[in-house]
């Protein structure tokens, strides 16, 4: 196993330009103005940290004044348009630099030896793989657990957080890391190296959010105690590199040469097992941090000061309490064809719970158990995205109906993938905002081998954050 880690620094000379009141051309100022609570209209004062010598704003959505009225289609996506005042400048100012910086780590990835990179970069042949990854995917991949779900989730979150710091509300910055995640990375820059994941597509921008929002407000409270964790500069220094590394070095530079001259950052993980001459197999880790240096307006995050502000609440019915995780068993009646003995297995889901009558979520089980003919052990593995609608919604005992597409293998092997579809029922019920549980019979055909297999389960669901609150 290898790590190798690649910083990219982009040379960027911007200026911005303002016209005073004089009419004269000067340097862009910002003007300080005061912070609301979104669902009042009381001033609260601009504290400056004594982590900074001088105040800035970073305006968020929950510290603007609004209408309930702009919820009335709480799921509309303003990422386009920043029709409510959202900062659509800096948010595709910060798109752009990450499209650039990843066209120039895959244009040195391709400069490398392919024996290094795993790259066939002849001419006909690195467009040709890219679009042979992209139409044989997306498949379950078998990186390591924690680059799947913690390193995944937590670059997920970066993304989310380009869009939070840039005034969105919740589902704005989700729907652009998703869209980061799946269109630019997914099925982009690493679709060149391999297949897209079905994990991946799921976990990096639904967990992202979780960890994406959980970071947003922690960094904001370790800012507000004036950057210290546990009454030690030390540690909060440390907390908020970890909570967001890109800004932290961008701040820790713009610190030590007393200006603040690296305007923008952005950052990403990858991972990838690379074939040797030998026949074995080098795990390589790829880090790669890019910053923006030049003259003009700094990104608020990378300026060497900070702003205290008061933690608020909003009328937002879209939040991170949308996103549940679920844990349980199941019990596999499968069809004779696949020639393995019928079996309890664990199961674990990850889903959106969008209203109290409607729901998506990907779900996965995997056990070992016994061949019918040779009696050797078996890998059987089944993984399908699903959507749920649920009757009597407005109750906490709900009937529901799921339907969704998947497939099963068995051996780890691909060869062995079968497509399916599946249909079911099911009851949730509503223990409180937080917790349910649920217990489902789901029916899964497959035309391929004309198989029909009968899954029983039973689920105790997590909500994160305040859970359902419609």
């Amino acid at each position: 196993m290898r790590l190798a880690m690649a910083v990219g620094i982009a040379l960027a000379s911007s200026v911005a330009v303002a016209k005073g009141d004089n009419g004269e051309v000067g340097q862009a100022t910002t003007e300080q103005q005061p912070l609301f609570l979104s669902d009042s209209s009381i001033e609260q004062p601009i504290y400056t940290s004594q982590y900074s010598k001088s105040p800035y704003t970073n305006t968020t959505w929950e510290q603007v004044p609004r209408d309930v009225s702009v919820y009335d289609s709480p799921y509309n996506v303003a990422l386009f348009s920043g029709e409510n005042g959202e900062d659509i400048d800096r948010l595709w100012s910060q798109s752009k630099s990450i499209f650039w910086y990843g066209v120039g780590v895959a244009g040195f990835i391709a400069l490398l030896p392919e024996d290094i990179s795993n790259w066939d970069t002849s001419d006909d042949r690195l467009l040709e793989k890219w679009w042979d990854n992209v139409r044989e995917g997306p498949v379950w991949d078998r990186d390591v657990w924690y680059i799947n779900y913690l390193g995944h989730p937590y670059f997920g979150g970066v993304y989310y957080q380009i869009a939070r710091k840039s005034g969105f509300r919740q589902w704005d910055a989700f729907v652009y890391s998703f869209m980061m995640s799946t269109f630019y990375w997914e099925y982009g820059v690493e679709a060149f190296a391999e297949v897209p994941s079905v994990q991946d597509l799921v976990v990096t921008p639904v967990l992202g959010w979780v960890y994406g929002e959980w970071a947003f407000h922690k960094e904001r409270e370790i800012i507000q105690g004036g950057g210290k964790v546990w009454d030690s500069e030390w540690m909060g220094s440390t907390a908020l590199f970890l909570l967001d590394p890109v800004d932290s070095l961008g701040r820790g530079v713009n610190h030590l040469v007393g200006r603040d001259v690296v305007k923008a950052g952005t950052g990403y993980i990858g991972y990838q097992d690379v074939a040797l001459p030998n026949g074995q197999t080098d795990t390589q880790f790829n880090v790669n941090i890019n910053f923006q240096f030049g003259e003009g307006e700094t990104s608020p995050a990378m300026r060497r000061s900070y702003t205290r502000v008061r933690n608020v609440t909003t009328h937002d019915p879209v939040d991170y309490g949308i996103v549940g995780i679920s844990v349980g068993g199941r019990y596999l009646d499968l069809d004779d064809e696949w020639g393995i003995e019928n079996s309890w297995a664990p199961m674990i889901t990850l889903g959106v719970y969008y209203t109290p009558s409607l729901s998506s979520r990907l779900q996965y089980t995997r056990i070992d158990t016994d061949s019918k003919i040779t009696g050797e052990s078996i890998t059987y593995e089944n993984y399908s995205f699903d959507f749920q609608y649920y009757f009597l919604a407005d109750d906490d005992l709900r009937p529901y109906i799921n339907a969704g597409i998947g497939e099963t293998l068995l051996e780890k092997d691909r060869d062995t993938t079968t497509f399916q579809v599946n249909g079911g029922l099911g009851l949730h019920y509503k223990l409180n905002s937080n917790w349910a549980l649920q217990a489902d019979w789901v029916h899964f055909y497959s035309g391929k081998l004309s198989t029909n297999d009968d899954l029983f389960s039973g689920q105790l669901v997590y909500r994160f954050g305040r859970g359902e609150r419609w």
